[in-house]
């Protein structure tokens, strides 16, 4: 595989040589031909999907429907119906903590890992401060790792959810996910999937995980912001009430009441971002002629030289697994007597770009007793000599902040 011909997909990357963006689990950039996809739509077949009769419409809401199906494909759902469009993972994240965590009552119990993104945690936190449920954590040791014990001993008769990422966007340890989900079915809860580090970087099967919802986001995929999954099983959300009403989602509309949409239109109210999925369509395709395996192997080589590089970064200390196999791309760390903003600072007038902060996973860092930390994440087109600068200029923070070493 040509890597650096690969890159040149990439018109920022192209355009920009003098940056190394490494900020890949915050959002990827965009190859050429998914932004032409979205061009195209709007040159071509721009008219609101699923409401015209005539042949532009008929078009528009073709070219969404596709899109659908393809993502179904993708994570191997048993039907596009399962496939719900959304804006984000965390929006559909939400949907299922507001419309399925409508059947919780009091006492039922949810349980979530301390490995959580807030977006997996404060979404089930309103849900049982809206139905009076419990909400109860999942341990990790430190470096990140979730047992079975774990599991088990957290589950009781009352668990109803258990939530869970798949990958950690701090730590980029992975989660058991199909384990898990076989305990969580076998005391009687149902699982839900955070993908949204998994789902770009490793093939997702939701069938083989056997979880009953996962959702991820386009724009870690390669695609346009503003377009997410959600996948859940039919016959859970066949039961579920919609999260938003208005147009659309709707089959029939009296004074007094209203029916629903079939699937998975009734989750989907109002003008439908057709773009936005077109564009992921487009980036899955893409993904998939590169091969699912050779990005996988291409950002496990990147991921053995990063945690080397960063392990020899004298005051440097790395979260997570202590080998790069553990890391996923995701290389969390502090540096003695530097602030991560400060850091990342310094890195980027070296034109490196990574992320600090807590990384809207404040739980997990009260959990490992760092408040805030630098991030570097990684995808199939960064290079080893992106690596090297990220380590490089790493090495200088210290005395640039005014340290002797």
């Amino acid at each position: 595989m040509n890597w650096k011909e690969i890159r040149r997909d990439f018109p920022l990357l192209t355009q920009h040589p003098d940056i190394a963006y490494l900020d890949n689990a915050a959002t990827t950039q965009k190859p050429a031909r998914v932004l032409e996809a979205c061009r195209d739509f709007y040159e071509e077949r721009n008219a609101n999907p699923l409401r015209g009769l005539y042949d532009l419409s008929q078009r528009a809401t073709e070219a969404y429907e596709q899109a659908r199906e393809t993502v179904a494909g993708f994570v191997n759902a048993h039907s596009a119906e399962e496939i719900v469009f959304t804006r984000n993972a965390t929006e559909s994240l939400n949907l299922v903590a507001f419309s399925y965590g409508s059947t919780l009552r009091p006492g039922d119990e949810i349980l979530v890992s301390v490995l959580e993104h807030h977006s997996n945690l404060i979404p089930w936190q309103q849900a049982a401060a809206r139905t009076g449920a419990v909400l109860k954590f999942i341990p990790c040791d430190p470096e990140g790792r979730i047992t079975e014990a774990d599991v088990r001993s957290a589950l009781t008769e009352r668990t109803r959810v258990v939530a869970m990422t798949q990958v950690s966007n701090v730590l980029g340890v992975e989660n058991d996910i199909r384990r898990f989900a076989r305990l969580a079915h076998e005391a009687g809860a149902v699982f839900v999937c955070d993908g949204a580090q998994s789902v770009p970087h490793l093939p997702v099967d939701v069938q083989a995980l056997d979880v009953d919802f996962l959702a991820f986001s386009g724009h870690k995929v390669y695609a346009p912001m503003g377009i997410g999954v959600l996948y859940g099983r039919q016959e859970l959300l066949d039961r579920m009430p919609p999260f938003l009403t208005g147009g659309e989602m709707i089959e029939y509309v009296t004074r007094e009441s209203a029916t629903w949409a079939e699937l998975p239109h009734k989750f989907e109210a109002g003008t439908v971002n057709a773009s936005g999925a077109v564009g992921l369509a487009a980036a899955i395709d893409y993904c998939r002629e590169i091969g699912l395996e050779q990005i996988v192997e291409r950002e496990n080589a990147l991921s053995r030289v990063a945690f080397e590089a960063l392990s020899a970064v004298p005051h440097l200390r790395l979260l997570g697994a202590k080998e790069a196999e553990g890391h996923h791309g995701i290389f969390t760390f502090t540096l003695e007597g530097a602030h991560p903003h400060d850091i990342a600072e310094i890195l980027s007038a070296d034109g490196v770009c990574v992320r600090a902060g807590h990384h809207c996973a404040q739980v997990l860092m009260a959990h490992l007793g760092t408040p805030s930390t630098a991030r570097a994440s990684l995808s199939f087109y960064n290079t080893e000599e992106e690596i090297g600068r990220l380590a490089e200029s790493l090495r200088t923070v210290r005395r640039r902040l005014g340290y002797a070493e």
